[in-house]
């Protein structure tokens, strides 16, 4: 599996889930080290989405806009591109950087279990708390 972390988000948080998932044969990457986008990290989403769409590998991705979802045109290039997506909850914005990252370790067996049951595309809101549930949302 691997894992993009869109400009929405700090590259702390791909380095972090990157050293923690390595072992385990996945990787996790931000927006501006993706080879292929034609600007890099100020490339649209719709071009991310459509390079995700064509890659051989599994991907998933975490936001930190949830405005990806309100977006027409965004929302049926997630839908056909086969994606599932993460979005980080609005308080994790008020948050310490290392904070978050932490919680996305903590979260990552949550997030990979979710991978494996529910078929693509999805998108789940990864919640503030420890203790709650990732919450599903409409795609």
């Amino acid at each position: 599996m691997k894992v993009l972390f869109d400009n929405c988000t700090s590259p702390v948080f791909a380095s972090t889930l990157h050293g923690f998932i390595s072992h385990y044969g996945h990787s996790a990457l931000h927006i501006k080290d993706l080879p292929g986008l034609s600007k890099g990290r100020n490339s649209a989403d719709l071009e991310w989405i459509d390079l995700l769409r064509t890659a051989p590998e599994i991907w998933m991705f975490v936001s930190g806009d949830g405005r990806i979802l309100k977006n027409s045109a965004e929302r049926a290039a997630l839908r056909s591109a086969g994606l599932h997506g993460f979005i980080l909850a609005s308080g994790y914005q008020k948050m310490a950087l290392h904070y978050t990252a932490a919680t996305l370790v903590l979260r990552w067996t949550d997030m990979l279990h979710l991978t494996d049951i529910v078929s693509a595309p999805s998108m789940h809101e990864i919640p503030v708390g420890k203790h709650t549930k990732l919450r599903p949302l409409p795609l």
